[in-house]
């Protein structure tokens, strides 16, 4: 499981004008769509194995990547796709075909693309021929899994597969991709061309993609949903090497959902002038070898740092494998963090503060509107984050089932938020750090100031711990100097990392991003204040064997 800033994107869709007929197309889709379900559902009333729910959802994806590097136009591209997911449960809901086992979970199916064009009887015809093998494969699955729950010792959690829910109906207002192309083009060749006057500079590029993913969602329980969502971002990266084979990266990265609402191009200049002293900086700057002890992480660390520690230990399946570690499935209504820290999740937040979140959005993949969920109340563990896959103590969904199109939704993360009731200012922040240096006697503290990413493995086949990528991190001394350092990653596991929170500053910072797991990649937000952490461990980062280049810049 990882966020991270992307800096490559795969590319699928572009508006063309046919797109423009695709309000009225919307009538077509969802007719045909709720037709075969209910031509479906009458044909199946003869097989002696019936299914009890059908979903369909299909996914428009309109994409446009525009990338620029040392001041050049590299690529400009359009695309777009739709594809099908369809979602056929036999049995019951308290044992189905997608009943767990302990064995590792199936390869996903092919992708269904479906025509971009709404044509109901194409559709139809799509919708009829996959709705068929889905059923032959239902069959066969649940076949074998009423053997196998016979044979084999009971699963500890012994909820229903499925959840009931309510029918919904939504209809958003269509998006189309608006921005203009040629302005975008130049603009990826001005954020870039500051780079290419430094020979040490190896890579640089500028990536804006637009995004619209519109999706049609029916089922059996009588759900009709269609939400369209624009994603506009830029991406800026670049990256050095250290003479001792280091690789040294440096990223920013900007979310709106119009394009106006990225930064001028005077903000980004200023970003980019910023981010060539970062990595002229990071070239000398020392390595910090494995440490234990007090720390500072900026909002945008602590933001990753929640998202790895705990959200994903938070997604409801997980408590119900027993691959999985469970870390936090025992501990509801038990105190995790101090009395004045609480955490949110909130699909329902499209902003904060000035900061538009990536995690927004109205209805998850399985027609479930999305809910804010209270999964820690100062300091005391409330919630998980439900799909319609229930867990012991939690029957229903709060929303938060997701998937990227091709996967089955499992409870994924959306805007995560940490609240810090009476914080303190950063400069007292500061000051506790130093008073907690002396304490525990350490020549310094370190501040973890930006972050690339991070990690997680929540199972039981290896270590549950976390793995936090910092670029920009600084050592703190007794007298209040800062240092700038290289070289480590911040790891740990999660009960240990969480007993040594000790304080919070009042300005919250924001990272937007992507999440992979299993369900596939999707867009999630982290918020955080500061926080002041009694004790972390760092270990040495990975470094390149490989020597900075033999042959001289041509440009010196």
């Amino acid at each position: 499981m990882r966020i991270r800033i992307i800096t490559t994107a795969v590319l699928f869709a572009l508006l063309t004008p046919a797109l423009n007929a695709q309000d009225a197309g919307t009538s077509t889709i969802l007719g045909a769509m709720k037709a075969e379900l209910a031509r479906s559902q009458r044909a199946f009333k003869t097989e002696r194995v019936q299914p009890y729910f059908l979903s369909y959802e299909i996914t428009d994806d309109q994409v446009a990547s525009i990338t620029g590097t040392f001041g050049k136009l590299q690529m400009s591209e359009q695309s777009r796709s739709r594809q099908l997911d369809i979602d056929l449960r036999v049995g019951t809901p308290h044992l189905d075909n997608t009943h767990g086992t302990r064995e590792e979970a199936a390869e996903g199916s092919p992708p269904i693309f479906v025509p971009i064009e709404a044509d109901a009887d194409a559709l139809r015809s799509i919708l009829w021929y996959y709705t068929d093998l889905k059923y032959k494969q239902a069959a066969e699955q649940l076949a074998s899994i009423t053997t196998e729950v016979q044979v084999k010792v009971a699963q500890d959690d012994k909820s229903d597969d499925f959840s009931p829910e309510p029918a919904a109906k939504h209809f958003d207002k269509l998006r189309t991709i608006n921005f203009d192309q040629k302005a975008w083009e130049e603009k990826v060749r001005k954020y870039t061309a500051p780079f290419a006057r430094y020979g040490d500079i190896y890579s640089a590029t500028a990536t804006f993609l637009a995004d619209i993913e519109t999706r049609w969602y029916v089922n059996s329980d009588g759900s009709e949903v269609m939400v369209s969502r624009p994603f506009y971002h830029l991406y800026v990266s670049a990256q050095t090497k250290a003479d001792d084979g280091m690789d040294l990266p440096r990223y920013e990265s900007f979310f709106a959902e119009d394009p106006g609402g990225l930064p001028s191009d005077q903000a980004v200049l200023k970003i980019v002038d910023q981010m060539i002293k970062d990595l002229q900086a990071l070239r000398v700057a020392p390595i910090v070898d494995p440490y234990t002890g007090p720390a500072i992480l900026s909002g945008r660390a602590s933001g990753v740092f929640f998202h790895e520690v705990f959200g994903h230990r938070l997604e409801g399946h997980r408590q119900k494998s027993e691959s999985e570690g469970q870390t936090f499935k025992k501990m509801v209504g038990e105190k995790l963090l101090p009395d004045n820290f609480s955490v949110v999740s909130d699909p329902t937040l499209k902003q904060l503060g000035h900061e538009e979140l990536a995690g927004f959005y109205d209805f998850d993949n399985e027609g479930v509107k999305g809910q804010r969920v209270m999964v820690v109340d100062h300091g005391v563990f409330k919630n998980f984050l439900m799909s319609r896959s229930p867990i012991e103590g939690f029957p229903h969904s709060n929303g938060h089932g997701r998937r990227q199109q091709g996967n089955a939704p499992v409870a994924r993360q959306s805007n995560l938020v940490v609240v810090v009731d009476h914080p303190v200012s950063h400069d007292e922040l500061k000051r506790q750090l130093i008073e907690e240096m002396k304490k525990q006697d350490k020549p310094f503290g370190l501040f973890f100031d930006d972050i690339q990413g991070g990690f997680t493995v929540t199972g039981r086949f290896a270590a549950n711990a976390f793995n936090v990528l910092p670029i920009m991190v600084y050592r703190v001394y007794p007298d209040g100097r800062e240092e700038l350092v290289r070289g480590v990653n911040l790891i740990g596991t999660p009960l240990t990392a969480f007993s040594k929170i000790v304080a919070g500053d009042s300005q919250i910072a924001t990272f937007n991003g992507v999440c992979g797991a299993e369900s596939g990649a999707v867009p999630v937000s982290a918020s955080s204040p500061d926080l002041l952490i009694s004790q972390i461990e760092v270990q040495k980062k990975e470094k390149s064997t490989a020597r900075a280049p033999i042959l001289p810049a041509p440009i010196q």
